[in-house]
């Protein structure tokens, strides 16, 4: 199985630079699943307009900058991936962290926003999260990702 060079570029941009293609091309269809997933819920959320689904779910983007493995990538870890007999996701570099950093404030804030009686902020924070949180899982595109390699371009070259 061969991975195109646009997606390799895409997910070094990601802090993958250091996993071999081949193990890239293995994983690549789940490294989707993160992003897919935050982005279903933030659109749930962002659709009941409940503040409750976005304080629960920034402290796990949270956790996702801290930690080098995603909480939502351990749920591929240890169970999605036994079903489909595939390996497990590598360890997320700094830009994808970076990226989780992000992506907490940003659900912060719609949460916020929709428990503080702001629902047009709610509603376009929420839109546009769920807008760039689809985009990473469809094309491997992440504008956070790439905004820490333009602000912290040699620190974005070292390994995690």
């Amino acid at each position: 199985m061969a991975i195109s060079l646009t997606t390799r570029k895409r997910l070094h941009t990601q802090g993958f630079a250091e996993v071999s293609d081949n193990d890239l091309a293995s994983v690549e269809p789940w490294l989707r699943f993160t992003p897919a997933l935050c982005g279903l819920i933030v659109a749930a959320g962002t659709l009941m307009a409940e503040p409750w689904v976005f304080f629960a779910l920034a402290p796990i983007a949270a956790a996702g900058a801290v930690f080098p493995v995603h909480p939502f990538d351990l749920a591929y870890n240890y169970g999605l991936r036994r079903l489909t007999g595939t390996p497990p996701l590598p360890s997320n570099g700094r830009p994808r962290r970076f990226a989780c950093g992000v992506a907490s404030v940003w659900i912060l804030a719609i949460g916020i926003s929709f428990a503080v009686g702001a629902p047009a902020a709610g509603y376009l924070l929420g839109a546009l999260m769920a807008a760039v949180a689809t985009l990473v899982a469809t094309t491997h595109i992440c504008i956070p990702s790439m905004v820490y390699r333009a602000a912290f371009r040699r620190a974005a070259t070292r390994p995690a």
